[in-house]
């Protein structure tokens, strides 16, 4: 026979189903409000959900913050790697990374959903860092996995792969702030100059960026 506390214990574990709800919730409330706009409440509002569900998968309203923007980042993620896909190489899939983030400013089918999230992951960094980081160090992944491959190949020189995505997810990120603000740039000739930009940096010779610039 199963003793009151064991049972007590099953009745009480994080149901996979509920958890995933929370995660939905929260991320369709980041969309439309921002960080500010998520609240215990909010999220359980909008789940159909009651407080003590909330608090069997999540310590706090940062927890399921922090979820959401890493559930976000995870697809975002898959996103990207079936770009990359098409990719014969490392130099090529950088390329490609670049032009999938890039699809934020200029791609009319996801900038929408994006830019809210994006904005708001981006200010978090600085006012909250431990709610996005290992949302952004997700989707850096599969860049830090062709930076790494084009080390081993030969193909790129004297860089530190995480070290280097970072900085080429700066220089895409000031790209996009810079067309949100201006709103008139050419994405053919901002692709150009960031892709010229990065793979430079990451020692790729002349005649192999002017090839895939021109794409």
């Amino acid at each position: 026979m199963t003793s009151p506390r064991t049972r007590r214990r099953s009745k009480l574990a994080p149901d996979p189903d509920v958890h995933r709800a929370i995660v939905s919730a929260a991320a369709e409330t980041l969309r439309e409000q921002g960080v500010r706009g998520v609240s215990v409440a909010a999220v359980l509002d909008r789940a159909e959900l009651s407080t003590r569900a909330f608090y069997r998968h999540f310590a706090s309203k940062d927890h399921v913050v922090a979820a959401a923007f890493l559930e976000m980042a995870r697809a975002e993620k898959r996103r990207l790697q079936r770009k990359m896909a098409r990719a014969d190489g490392p130099v090529g899939a950088v390329a490609l990374w670049i032009d999938g983030r890039l699809d934020l400013a200029f791609d009319e089918t996801i900038r929408s959903d994006l830019r809210r999230l994006s904005t708001e992951a981006q200010s978090q960094m600085f006012a909250a860092p431990e709610l996005v980081q290992p949302a952004f160090e997700e989707m850096l992944k599969p860049l830090i996995e062709q930076l790494t491959r084009g080390v081993s190949e030969g193909v790129f020189h004297d860089i530190d792969p995480a070290s280097e995505a970072q900085a080429i997810q700066g220089v895409v990120w000031a790209s996009t702030e810079r067309h949100w603000a201006a709103g008139d740039c050419d994405r053919s000739d901002v692709r150009r100059r960031a892709i010229r930009f990065c793979l430079r940096g990451l020692g790729v010779k002349a005649a192999t960026i002017d090839n895939i610039a021109k794409l």
